[in-house]
């Protein structure tokens, strides 16, 4: 069972006891599924696809990502773009949280050894406007890489 990695043409009593079992193992778990069957085996994955042109009404709501073209390769898309998604918002906040620390500091330095702010808050706001934009731009443009796929989820 630590070796298994994919379970093809299973019935969904397999795929629910599967999925049950990996999940005490403390692995993370995705299922696809199509039919009202496998419903039980979709809510009990940390991530259940359902397909969107082939799958029923059941399976779509017991789904966490309906796969609207039934292509696996879109789940391999939508993994890496997802991480990539994420990997970008914490470059973004890393950057905003380093930029407005930086900017406290000289403010609160500036204010006790000079009695008055170096910065005024019209500049604050432009430092502000400046940095997220242009750090938006550069952080959370940035396209996903295969190597994203390679890492635990």
């Amino acid at each position: 069972m630590p070796y298994l990695r994919v379970l093809a043409r299973s019935r969904p009593e397999d795929k629910y006891l599967l999925v049950t079992g990996l999940r005490q193992m403390g692995a993370v778990v995705a299922v696809t599924g199509d039919g009202t069957n496998d419903a039980p085996a979709l809510k009990k994955a940390d991530v259940g696809f359902a397909m969107g042109k082939t799958g029923t009404d059941v399976c779509k709501d017991a789904a966490d990502i309906l796969i609207t073209d039934d292509n696996f390769s879109s789940i391999v898309k939508a993994a890496m773009w997802g991480r990539n998604v994420y990997d970008n918002i914490q470059r973004f906040l890393q950057f905003q949280l380093t930029v407005n620390v930086g900017a406290l500091i000289i403010t609160f330095i500036g204010s006790v050894i000079t009695k008055e702010t170096p910065l005024k808050p019209i500049q604050l706001l432009w430092v502000n406007l400046i940095m997220d934009s242009l750090g938006a731009l550069a952080l959370a443009t940035e396209q996903p890489k295969l190597a994203l796929l390679e890492r635990n989820p």
